[in-house]
Parts: structure tokens; sequence; C-alpha cells
């Protein structure tokens, strides 16, 4: 991609693009991190194009967003290898909920965006064909074969190559390869013996090279290519698509090079998206006030916090030029970031429990002038079309820590008392399995003894569990499978 800054350097003043009253739209926007423009035409001449489209947004149902607890914004975790990684459990795209409250402030004016996007999402089962293509493009000899929920070709008994990819969409799949130990002296293998010191890691056009082979077979040649990161001699080119001419966020494919120029390994998607429900689109602005919104808590965007309590320093002490300032009243003070760029795309989210891209709003924010780049996403649907989240459950509900399944058959264990009985149910969709267990105190027990132990209740399902997920009411969270 060209490093070249467009006139509209981002630097600079952004200028709001007037409405052209032409057949044709032609908005343009920033590509996050990468400096170059992305042009997106969207045609507006034919009268029964824009009827057609109208129709299909008033049909289109409404956006089950699954909100997690670790994402204010919605979004929920997902694997990336590029370099601006958030931590362990932190969604891809949302602050560290941990932290203080974030204040992102647009340096200019952003674009207003397309008037609709549509989601995409993967569905269906990975052919033996596609992994096979796939083992061919990494070097690995072999027949795919059936492992539990995964195909799975290669070695995975001791040194080579192995390649994991599971059948049900999106087609999560690991690449891992080994270099079998040299013998020893006496010709026995080293199980122990030490490894030789690491060489110099390949070129980013060579890592690039390599790469290539194994993005096509992935259906992802034509993505944005980064080789800037580094693990030791290791070089991991990491690659973005665009669907429907979109840049993503959050759908990475991740190729490692080693220092001979042999992929050593990697992960991905691969099963291919297809094209969902479209929806009206927010332009920038909104989208970042409901950023805000979200970081600061409901209806508290922008609302100033009090003054501070600092410690005052001990005689003979300088006083700290930049104090960490705690509020008097308790609360953090917030953060505040620059939103430096926008661009209108799709970023990873669950939706009814599958992952699937949604249209939003990658922003490049900075924390301070000179600092590292860090990219934050929001939702870009009108909220109209977003599902509002069920009410909470009754306190008194208990949370499923974790679940077993036999065809239509669930088991559900959960921590309760002596004293009540317990109903478990189940609310079933498309995409995940919602488990409630109501706990009901028993008739006629004046006194009971505080006692909690590991219960588990049955409940019969309407169809197999498959690959839906299986969420806890009580918590709002993915039960894991025992």
């Amino acid at each position: 991609m060209s490093t070249e800054r467009p006139d509209n350097d981002v630097t600079g003043p952004r200028r709001r693009r007037p409405p052209l009253a032409v057949a044709s739209v032609a908005a343009a926007v920033l590509l996050a991190g990468g400096g170059g423009a992305y042009w997106a035409s969207t045609a507006a001449g034919d009268g029964d194009a824009a009827d057609s489209g109208a129709a299909a947004r008033k049909s289109a149902p409404l956006l089950a967003l699954d909100a997690s607890a670790d994402s204010p914004g919605g979004t929920s975790p997902a694997s990336r290898t590029s370099p601006d990684s958030p931590p362990p459990g932190i969604a891809p795209g949302e602050p560290d909920p941990g932290g203080p409250p974030v204040i992102y402030r647009a340096a200019g004016e952003l674009p207003d965006g397309p008037d609709e996007a549509a989601v995409h999402h993967a569905r269906g089962t990975v052919a033996s064909a596609d992994v096979a293509r796939l083992a061919k493009a990494l070097g690995i000899p072999g027949t795919p074969r059936t492992e539990g929920t995964s195909w799975v070709v290669g070695d995975d008994d001791g040194p080579g190559a192995l390649l994991k990819v599971t059948k049900q969409a999106p087609g999560t799949w690991t690449f891992a390869r080994t270099t079998p130990p040299k013998p020893c002296e006496s010709g026995m293998m080293c199980a122990n013996g030490a490894s030789e010191p690491g060489g110099e890691p390949v070129s980013e056009k060579a890592a690039k090279a390599a790469a290539v082979p194994v993005l096509k077979a992935t259906g992802q040649d034509d993505a944005a290519l980064n080789a800037g990161q580094l693990m030791g001699d290791v070089r991991v080119v990491n690659a973005d698509p665009k669907i429907d001419g979109l840049p993503t966020y959050g759908w990475s494919t991740g190729v490692q090079v080693g220092p001979d120029g042999e992929v050593t390994g990697g992960s991905g998607h691969l099963k291919a998206l297809e094209k969902g429900a479209t929806y009206p689109a927010v332009g920038a602005d909104e989208a970042l006030k409901q950023l805000n919104a979200a970081s600061r808590g409901k209806g508290d965007a922008d609302r100033d916090i009090g003054g501070c309590a600092t410690p005052v320093p001990l005689e003979g002490e300088p006083k700290p030029s930049d104090p960490q300032c705690v509020p008097s009243n308790g609360k953090r003070a917030p953060v505040e970031q620059t939103v430096e760029d926008a661009v209108f795309g799709l970023a990873l989210n669950y939706v009814d429990g599958r992952q699937t891209l949604v249209p939003s709003w990658l922003f490049t924010v900075r924390q301070a002038p000179g600092g590292p780049e860090n990219t934050v996403t929001q939702v870009a649907v009108d909220p109209e079309f977003i599902e509002k989240p069920d009410a909470p459950t009754p306190s008194g509900d208990r949370k499923v820590t974790s679940y077993g399944a036999d065809g239509r058959t669930l088991e559900v264990t959960f921590w309760g008392g002596v004293c009540s009985t317990y109903t478990a149910s189940a609310k079933e969709s498309a995409g995940q399995v919602r488990i409630s267990v109501t706990e009901k105190p028993q008739e006629g027990k004046k006194a009971c003894i505080m006692i909690a132990k590991e219960l588990t209740r049955t409940v019969t399902l309407e169809k197999p569990l498959g690959d839906r997920t299986v969420i806890d009411a009580a918590s709002g969270g993915a039960v894991p499978r025992a």
C-alpha cells in the first residue's frame, strides 16, 4: 500500500464533503493507519434499484448484537496477530474495561460515510477439498482426516507439520511446523538438545512472497498486507481482506515466515463470507458520540468530573509535573485520545452467537502526540435496527458454570442451595441457546443451612445443539463446555 498522503492529509483540518446532486456518488475515506485513500462508489441514478434497496432495508431483521462484559460497544473478542492486538480478553477495537474511561476527540471534521451497508457472515461447513488446497499451499502431504469436529492434515505426534481446520463455519484454521531434532554424536535423537541460534528475519518483501500461496488458498490473495511484525527471527505477515470493497478489522490471516523463507505457522478463517442483510448506517460523528457514551456510561459522555485530590509531596521533594489525578468523588479522571482518522469498514462482532462482520467505523486514535496508534471500532448500524438487550434476569436466577451436550439433550451445571428447587429452561435461536436456571425456595422451610453444592439440570432442546453457542441468561456470557 502506498504511504503517500492524499491531498486531504489527516494532520490538517478535514473538510466535510458537500452532497453531490449527480447520479453516482463517490465517498472517499482514509484507510486506518495506511495513509492511502479508498474510494467506494454507489450508483443512485436507477430508480428501481433505489426502491429495491429501500425495500430490503425495511425487511432487514433487527441486528441481535451479543453484548460482552469486556466490550461496551458490543464488539466481541476475536483472534488477531497484528502488532496492535489488544490484551487477552479485550475485544478488538475496544479500550481496556479495567482502565479509566476514555474520551475520544476528533482532530478535525469526520466523513459522513455511505448511507447503508450489509453484514457478512460465514455459514455451513468446510469441504475436504478446501482443506486439501490449503495443505498443499503449506507443503503438507497427506489427505484431510476427521478428528472430532476438525479436519486434520499432517503429523500431530511429534516433530513435523500440522494443519487443523474446524469443520463448522467460519472454518478457523491453525498451522504449525516444527524442525526435526538433529541426531546426537551417537546417532540417537537428542530429546533435550540445545537448539541452534536463530538467523536473521527475512525481508518484508520476501515474507509477503512466501505468504502469497497460503493467502491464495484461503481466498485472501487480494488482502492488504503488513509484514512489519517480528517474533524473534520470525516475520509475521498480517493480511486484512477487503469484503464487498470495504476494509475489515478482526478478520485477519496471520502467516509466520522463518529466517529460511519457509512458512512456519499461521492462522485464519477458511470458509468464505456471505453477504447478509443491508442496514442504514450512521456517520462517523454519530458513531463517535455513541463510542464516548459507551465509554463514560449512559448519558454521561459530556459531563465533567469534579476536582482531583493529589497527594502532597513530602518536604524537600519536588512536586510531580504530571500527577496521576484521582477525583475526590472516587471516580477516575477520563483519558483523552485523539481521533486522527476515520474509515468506514466491517469489524468482527458476534451476532446471535455467530461471528459476523458488521458495518463499523474504524477510528485511528493516538493518546499522545508522537505516541503509538491504535484502532478503535464502533458499530455503524442505525440504532433503530439493533435489537435491544433483554431485561436483566431476576437476581435469584443462578449462573450456569458449564454444560454437556448429547444430541437434543443439554445438561447444565450450576451452584445452588439445599433448600431450594431449581428449574432450567432454554430459549433457542439460529446461533445460540440461552439457558436460564430459576430458583424457588421450598415451601415450609423456616430455617435452612447455608450450604452450596454443585447441581445439574437437564434441558431438552427442539433441535440438536450443533455449533450453537450456549449463553447464560444470568450473566449474558458464553458457557464453557464441560
